[in-house]
């Protein structure tokens, strides 16, 4: 389905602009002391639209159709307005706010708070970006109960249908989740962002996100699937975009410290300013983590900070400029083989592993409104970063380290660049308002890996001692330019108020280059050297090519959106494919880029302020799928293959269901909430004319837990659920000494959460796995492995904030 010929995608795109009889409300939000309310949510709940009001209190829906509206009006220190509006003409309208009478508890804050917006998806625009038609989750990590100190994703994403975890990470310093046969690790199948623009290491060199926001920092999280592809980029998995907490419009200062402990040593302390004074606004924090793993060999510590500076120019301008740093040090205590697992999970033979992450990112935003119609930003961005890996790594991982022996080093550096700007625009036709989005991107990557030995310590040197160990068998030093250059299109037809189809287009230049020389040297039993061959490779992949995609929305009444995607997508082969040594497994040197499409239906809505919901269908169909395959060698050992192991489809149901307890057993009872909700992921996946599943996909995935608040008191307790699933593309049932192949059995996990708040003090606590099950969820081809990589046994955490 791929084209090569962008000449064909663009006239589709552009119409001319009708007339037609639409009209405007504005407003200003003011309090009783007539002072203007920044902030303030305002939300037309007949049409779903929302806007924040601006420094002067002003706020604006334009193209609003003649009839009845309702809009409701949210802060958090005011009485929520409610107003029905008959719009036969422009409106202006003031809203005054009243101020609480009394302190509310978290539980009535939250009430009304999801009184007037319920469950949220994406709008079918925000910003310069375009949504409709689309599969997409918002995380608001306000509601999210659980262990926000050490990212538990399992937790944190308890709402998004169909995510498969990899729990690997001791604190949560890396976030790994795929979903519908992608692989989880270091989420990788996703195009990930902060604020919108890129923090991966390599976009389509290596995708691999190294650096993961906080919890606590964020104000949401953003997850669209594949058909985000034409915005976001070529990949299967879609979108998933860290938004920050922005600066409290309302306070010139605003301090939130927030201090945890918890199990094996964990301490984390997070501490954030944020305000606003005149048109300078600003939100920063620092983060500082440590402890250990429950396994040996698996101390931390990490450091994060963050800054954003914005200041509004004029009333139409708004310029944002954000500095981003991580710096964290883990040593890491190696996988296990399955009969190490079933022994002791807790177990580790690795005394010398280490990793390390410097990781620096740098935005500049423009923001600027031509008119109530026109908007346009333009992003500026960059990373200067490494991550450096040092340890002892056979495949034989029931070896116990050499301890006089050199340690592999391997050392990535990525220096990146790129430029992304976005023109939408609102127009009329056939009476009805379209939207077009038309946006460019640059990229620019210089990326550099080296291999070599490292140190016989035991400590984190992350220095090559070449000279001390001139026969080390294996060693590589590559460069890596890359560029891409990619310019995409959307548009909103309307062509009623109920039915729209969003057609749009995302053209690719993708200049991939490999530059540099692998070494291997062999030696005797005595150390005399029998081989010593130098392997250049100096290669440049140049392609183009065309995504096209299609996505409808049906809202046939109030309470119910049908809507539906489909998408072309590609994923390049990454520097990781082609030269990284690793004991582990060998890469084919024939392999070649992925191809395919993705595509959704389903209906979401609410009925009666009872029930929110969003079920759907998928279907993800992968064209020379990359996987791991067991291959004989010519010294007749068996060894991991990398390769293009053939066409797949993959294929199920995802689902959300969130029940409002309070009003139907409680009749809604004002100190109280109590929901319940079920996530639910059935998929079925084959290898194209075979019987082999697909690696990476539970045929179940289940989360679902209870939610219940007493005016000042939260709990909630999640049920958690994966069944078997392969790790490999031969659906390998028997294990492997390295601990590489084999199935992921089936766990289920138990997690527990409470809060309470009194004034400026919040008290969090909970367990997590409560009842103590032993498992894994990933068998590991490298670091932190090889081998399987135990998860966390019952842990406990205790946070306490402080926000004035």
């Amino acid at each position: 389905m791929r084209l090569r010929d962008c000449k064909v995608v663009v006239l589709f795109l552009f119409s001319a602009a009708v007339a037609s009889a639409q009209y405007s409300i504005k407003g200003v939000v003011k309090n009783q002391d007539n002072q203007p309310v920044q902030g303030a949510e305002v939300y037309n709940r007949s049409t779903g639209d929302q806007t924040i009001t601006r420094g002067d209190g002003s706020f604006e829906f334009i193209e609003v159709e003649e009839g009845i509206c309702y809009l409701s009006v949210f802060s958090f220190d005011y009485e929520i307005l409610e107003r029905q509006i008959t719009v036969s003409d422009n409106v202006e309208i003031n809203f005054v706010l009243k101020p609480l009478g009394e302190e509310l508890s978290e539980v009535v804050v939250t009430q009304r708070k999801e009184k007037v917006f319920g469950l949220k998806q994406l709008k079918p625009v925000e910003g310069t970006a375009i949504y409709a038609g689309k599969k997409s989750e918002v995380v608001l990590l306000s509601n999210v109960q659980g262990n926000l100190a050490s990212n538990n994703a399992r937790q944190i994403y308890a709402q998004v249908a169909g995510l498969n975890i990899y729990e690997n990470s001791v604190g949560g310093l890396q976030l790994n989740i795929g979903g519908r046969g992608l692989d989880p690790n270091r989420t990788a199948n996703f195009n990930t962002r902060q604020n919108g623009y890129d923090i991966s290491a390599d976009v389509l060199g290596y995708p691999e996100s190294y650096y993961t926001p906080p919890a606590e920092a964020l104000q949401e999280i953003q997850v669209v699937r594949g058909a985000a592809s034409l915005q976001y980029g070529t990949q299967f998995g879609g979108l998933i975009n860290f938004k920050m907490k922005e600066p409290n419009p309302n306070k010139k200062i605003e301090i939130v410290s927030r201090q945890t402990i918890g199990s094996y040593n964990l301490f984390n302390s997070f501490n954030s300013l944020s305000g606003t004074v005149g048109k300078f606004s600003y939100y920063t924090y620092f983060n500082y983590k440590e402890g250990e793993g429950f396994r040996p060999n698996t101390q931390f510590d990490s450091r994060n900070f963050y800054s954003h500076l914005g200041y509004q120019l004029t009333d139409k301008t708004k310029l944002t400029g954000e500095f981003t740093y991580l710096n964290y040090l883990a040593q890491q205590p190696g996988g296990l083989s399955d009969i190490r697992f079933e022994e002791d999970p807790s177990q580790s033979n690795r005394t010398r592993n280490w990793f390390k992450v410097d990781w620096k990112l740098f935005s500049l935003r423009l923001d600027h409104k031509f008119s109530e119609k026109t908007d346009l930003s333009i992003n500026l961005f960059g990373l200067d970063a490494s991550r450096t890996a040092l340890g002892f790594r056979t495949n034989r991982v029931d070896q116990p380290d050499q301890l006089d022996s050199p340690r592999d080093l391997i050392e990535g550096e990525f220096v990146n660049f790129g430029a992304e700007a976005r023109f939408l625009s609102r127009y009329n036709l056939l009476d009805q308002e379209s939207i077009f989005l038309i946006g460019a991107k640059y990229y620019q990557a210089e990326n550099a890996e080296r291999q070599g030995p490292g140190s016989n310590g035991t400590g984190p040197d992350f220095e090559f001692v070449n000279d001390e160990f001139p026969t080390y068998p294996i060693q590589s030093d590559f460069d890596y330019p890359n560029q891409n250059i990619a310019v995409f299109g959307e548009n909103i037809f309307k062509f009623s108020d109920t039915f729209s189809i969003t057609p749009g287009f995302r053209f690719e230049y993708i200049k991939t280059e490999v530059a540099g020389a692998s070494r291997t040297i062999v030696t005797d039993l005595a150390g005399n050297v029998i081989r010593d061959e130098i392997m250049p490779d100096n290669r440049t992949f140049e392609r183009s090519f065309v995504l096209l995609g299609l996505g409808s929305s049906y809202k046939p009444f109030d309470g119910l959106e049908i809507y539906g995607n489909i998408s072309e997508n590609y994923r390049s082969v990454t520097f990781s494919d082609i030269n990284i040594v690793n004991p582990s497994f060998r890469v084919d040197p024939d392999i070649t880029d992925e191809s395919g499409f993705t595509a959704d239906i389903g209906f979401r809505g609410k009925i009666n302020s009872l029930v929110s919901y969003d079920i759907g269908f998928f279907g993800l169909f992968y064209n020379d799928r990359i996987g791991v395959i067991q291959q004989a060698q010519d010294d007749g050992s068996v060894k991991n293959f990398r390769t293009n192991v053939g066409d797949a489809t993959m294929y199920g149901l995802e689902s959300l269901v969130d029940v409002n307890l309070n009003k139907l057993l409680l009749k809604n009872n004002e100190t109280t909430s109590f929901n319940w909700f079920l996530n639910t992921s059935l998929v079925n996946s084959k290898y194209n004319n075979t019987d082999r599943e697909v690696e990476f996909v539970p045929n179940v995935n289940i989360k679902t837990g209870l939610k219940f608040g007493w005016k000042n008191l939260l709990a909630s307790m999640q049920y958690s659920y994966l069944s078997e699933q392969f790790s490999d593309a031969e659906n390998s049932t028997t294990p492997s000494p390295s601990g590489i192949i084999g199935t992921i059995p089936a766990y289920s996990i138990v997690d527990l959460s409470l809060s309470y708040t009194y004034k400026m003090f919040k008290l969090e606590t909970g367990i997590n796995n409560l009842l103590d099950e032993s498992y894994f969820t990933q068998r590991a081809t490298g670091y932190p492995g090889p081998g399987i990589i135990p998860s966390e046994p019952l842990t406990w955490y205790t946070t306490l904030q402080f926000k004035w």
